[in-house]
């Protein structure tokens, strides 16, 4: 389970702190899909950092299946995260000299390792088939589409079977064909393994394949009807 406790984060300036998400509470619990939308600059990448133990709060705590990472020593919070959150950004962030399989195997350099036991190339290759790119994970990022990369990205994103899978704007640099498809993708991979999924976009369409609904407005979060 993923528990946000009066989260709160701000930034030092010289006139003040600058706050950018005020005094959020959320909690996701396994097989759960929740979307954040909100305007450019709003918080909801920082919020969306914050869960996912990239971005120490402010104020507030953190805890995913158990543990607050923000407790642990910087060398624990990052293997924590490598093995209990997935990213996936806009911009896919392939290694254009990596061929799909090796992107997606990129993560499990620092730990070969899954809750399932599975080796990780046949983790890798399963997972490019079922994003539909068995038959391109020979080829480099540059011989893909928009859309392929974008599913290699969700592919690596999930190699090491996190719990908490998280989305920024995955579908925004994509036309609208390739978006409703990794609209699609990401529903059937999150129903097919029961993960947590938050998403944040400006996406009403991708964020109506969401259970829970949210608005971060103000820097602050309300559920959507």
């Amino acid at each position: 389970m993923l528990i946000a406790n009066h989260v709160a984060k701000h930034y030092d300036t010289p006139r003040g702190p600058l706050p950018i998400v005020r005094d959020v509470s959320l909690s996701v619990e396994r097989g759960q899909s929740v979307a954040v939308v909100g305007p450019s600059g709003c918080g909801k990448s920082t919020l969306l950092y914050m869960l996912g133990a990239l971005d120490r709060p402010s104020a507030g705590t953190v805890t995913l299946d158990g543990t607050n990472p923000y407790e642990l020593s910087e060398p624990a919070q990052a293997s924590f995260r490598g093995g209990h959150v997935g990213f996936v950004f806009q911009d896919h962030l392939l290694l254009p000299q990596l061929s799909a399989i090796d992107n997606v195997l990129a993560p499990t350099l620092v730990a070969p390792s899954s809750p399932s036991g599975i080796p990780a190339r046949d983790r890798a290759l399963k997972l490019l088939a079922d994003v539909g790119l068995s038959a391109r994970a020979d080829h480099r990022p540059g011989e893909l589409s928009g859309g392929e990369r974008q599913r290699v990205a969700i592919a690596r994103a999930l190699v090491r079977e996190p719990s908490l899978l998280l989305c920024d704007e995955p579908t925004g640099n994509l036309d609208r064909t390739s978006a409703a498809a990794i609209a699609d993708l990401l529903v059937t991979l999150h129903t097919d393994r029961r993960m947590m999924l938050v998403i944040v976009t400006h996406s009403p369409a991708l964020a109506s394949r969401c259970a829970e609904r949210f608005e971060l407005d103000d820097g602050l979060l309300k559920r959507l009807s």
